[in-house]
């Protein structure tokens, strides 16, 4: 199965397992999230159709701008005006926590939490600059969704042979070479109770391969507004809080699943204490 690669990378391949990363204190238990009756109606007559015509629109616009723009920039302003919109459709204003941290890099990974699909919008509103994501394959086969992804140079990670998902982290560390950061979610998928999930150490291994920082993300709130399986959204504010940075200079692929575990602690950390304040 790892004819052909080196020790380094099999290593990885153990790790890219989800790592057991604990602080030692239960995450706490989110609210119910279930929206009032009237809310519930409102998503369903006007939040989610608006939301659909705002991705449907933004996307047309984007797949048009692809025509020419090979660097991505204009795609990715498009997609910061869909994620403002569908945050102001959503009724959730979105408070930045430590924006000056956003600036001490110009090139980084940066690894955020996933709660629900409106961390996407979140991100890709709040972020003052351009990056690039990481997300599954599966991804670019979905209209508009997969259009945008891959006439905007985001890098698919296929996970179905353990060549491919090398392959894929090496796009995503040629990616931070080339001077653009990178973000993505390294739990995998959306959190179906609300808690931190154990976490992949892909995101380590780029950032350690680049040597470039990682950088916590945590989002509050996400959750509540639209959890998993639930199709109506429950309007609130919302904030993501930026950590701080990790350096990785001078670390091996080795060191990726002690970077991983750093990275849990800092993300656990400021989840926990922001819900339980709320």
């Amino acid at each position: 199965m790892t004819s052909g690669m080196t020790p380094e990378q099999t290593s990885l391949l153990q790790q890219e397992s989800p790592v057991p990363a604990s602080t030692g204190q239960p995450l706490p238990t989110p609210p119910s999230s279930r929206p009032p009756f009237l809310l519930r109606w409102l998503s369903y007559l006007l939040l989610i159709p608006l939301i659909t015509l705002a991705t449907a629109g933004f996307g047309c616009i984007s797949l048009i701008c692809g025509l020419w723009d090979k660097s991505g920039r204009q795609q990715h302003f498009i997609a910061h005006l869909w994620a403002r919109t569908l945050l102001l459709i959503s009724l959730s204003p979105v408070t930045v926590v430590g924006r000056e941290k956003l600036h001490e890099h110009e090139t980084a990974v940066y690894a955020s939490n996933h709660l629900s699909y409106m961390d996407t919008p979140v991100l890709f509103a709040t972020l003052p600059f351009q990056f690039r994501i990481l997300a599954k394959q599966s991804l670019w086969k979905a209209p508009f969704i997969g259009w945008y992804l891959n006439r905007s140079g985001q890098v698919p990670v296929d996970s179905n042979s353990p060549r491919s998902l090398i392959g894929s982290l090496n796009r995503g560390v040629a990616t931070l070479k080339s001077g653009l950061p990178l973000v993505l979610f390294p739990e995998g998928g959306r959190a179906a109770d609300g808690q931190l999930q154990t976490m992949m150490s892909g995101c380590a291994y780029m950032a350690i391969k680049a040597q470039v920082p990682l950088i916590p993300l945590t989002l509050i709130g996400t959750y509540e507004l639209l959890p998993i399986h639930v199709y109506s959204l429950y309007p609130r504010p919302l904030s993501i809080v930026i950590g701080e940075p990790i350096p990785t200079v001078g670390l091996t692929s080795r060191d990726a699943d002690a970077l991983t575990q750093r990275l849990y602690a800092a993300i656990s950390e400021t989840y926990m204490s922001s819900t339980s304040n709320r």
